[in-house]
């Protein structure tokens, strides 16, 4: 079943580069705006074991509603509605119980959202096609070719870059794109032993500021879970960074944090075999050109705010939704792509740009000062309470 009465963009089908998290969202998003959307995957099979931890924020998860997959990642999930701001020293700084009236913040693997938002996909009917690195796409009046590494190629009324913080498809779109940055720290993140930070309640995220930062929170096994980051001013590459023993990771972070509570000894407590190296916290600036033609982009290719804001994957969700309102009831790609990022860009670069200011803090450019960060109350209202009317008509120039 889908909502596509005919008074759309035309748009019938459409190529969706990636099958990350925007990815399988805007097929699921097309599908029920009458729009028919092949998966496009550069990894040749679905990314299980891939990727840390995540959260998927109340106003991520009212759009996943709005195309049935909400109940899939919920029971993947922990619900984690508590929210406490603290020092390094230990001391709490202000608590957040979470808004009654909303359902509790999602903690999960990446992975695990991955295989939620791609089962649920292919039982609405959703085509994934694995091993397909897109190497250049080129337009015509009525459609648009991808060309792929493995030399097929594929043709629909519109292509969607889905592809990531890296994407391809930006460059197709602008070469003079700008790139991915560095956000002034390598992330880690990992598993403790039971017991090994006495005083975390269940069901309670906890940030603590210092000369380092760290988050934690309790895991479903009783096992905290902990994020942290390294300041570097010049990152290793990818492959470096892999070259690096984890006990030798662990050692640098153990010296970052000592003296850090619970930092210290939750490191002492973390084996290298239970350490996540995730590399470099990264956000896109701001993005001149959204689309171009019959290409548009969404998710983290256009508008990754980096890992501090905990609204990378919600945003992507949103947007996924809303570019697929715009094709169904605009009457060309055009102007569809441009209601579309007149209602998201605000909205996306403001958060992006809150992110960044935390990321200086967390890469010790700035000093951290409780006065510094709003309540945790008001942090989060503008953010969880964002929510897409799906049967609300949409007009050219705005969402």
């Amino acid at each position: 079943m889908n909502d596509n009465d005919g008074r759309g963009s035309g748009v019938r089908t459409a190529l969706v580069i990636g099958g990350g998290v925007a990815g399988p969202v805007t097929a699921l998003a097309l599908h029920k705006a009458g729009i028919t959307a092949t998966v496009y995957e550069a990894y040749p099979a679905a990314a299980d074991g891939v990727g840390a931890w995540l959260g998927l924020a109340p106003n991520g998860q009212a759009a996943l509603a709005t195309v049935g997959a909400d109940a899939a990642v919920k029971a993947a999930g922990q619900p984690v509605p508590g929210v406490v701001m603290a020092d390094g020293a230990g001391n709490h700084l202000a608590g957040f119980g979470g808004f009654p009236e909303l359902p509790a913040t999602l903690t999960l693997p990446r992975d695990r959202l991955f295989r939620a938002l791609t089962d649920r996909a292919v039982a609405a009917g959703v085509r994934f096609a694995y091993g397909k690195r897109l190497v250049a796409a080129e337009e015509t009046p009525d459609g648009v070719t991808a060309h792929f590494a493995d030399q097929t190629s594929a043709t629909a009324d519109i292509l969607i870059g889905a592809d990531g913080i890296r994407s391809t498809v930006r460059t197709v779109i602008d070469p003079q794109a700008p790139d991915p940055e560095y956000g002034g720290v390598l992330s880690f993140g990992g598993y403790a032993a039971v017991g090994s930070a006495p005083g975390i309640e269940p069901g309670t995220m906890y940030f603590a500021f210092g000369r380092a930062f760290m988050g934690y929170w309790q895991g479903p096994d009783g096992r905290p879970i902990w994020f942290a980051g390294l300041p570097t001013d010049t990152p290793p590459s990818p492959a470096d960074l892999a070259r690096v023993p984890a006990a030798e990771w662990l050692s640098r972070l153990r010296d970052l944090y000592a003296g850090h509570v619970p930092g210290e000894r939750l490191l002492q407590h973390t084996s290298p075999d239970a350490l996540m190296v995730v590399g470099q916290m990264e956000r896109m600036p701001s993005v001149p050109h959204w689309y171009r033609g019959r290409m548009v982009l969404v998710g983290d290719a256009v508008h990754a705010p980096s890992s501090s804001s905990g609204q990378g994957a919600s945003l992507a969700i949103e947007s996924a939704v809303e570019l697929a309102r715009c094709l169904r009831d605009l009457p060309t790609p055009g102007e569809a792509f441009a209601a579309y990022e007149a209602q998201r860009r605000p909205r996306v670069e403001a958060i992006g740009r809150n992110a960044a200011a935390v990321n200086k803090v967390k890469a010790g450019k700035e000093e951290a000062h409780a006065s510094a960060f709003p309540t945790p109350e008001d942090m989060f209202r503008p953010l969880h309470f964002h929510r897409i009317d799906w049967a609300e008509t949409v007009h050219a120039g705005r969402g």
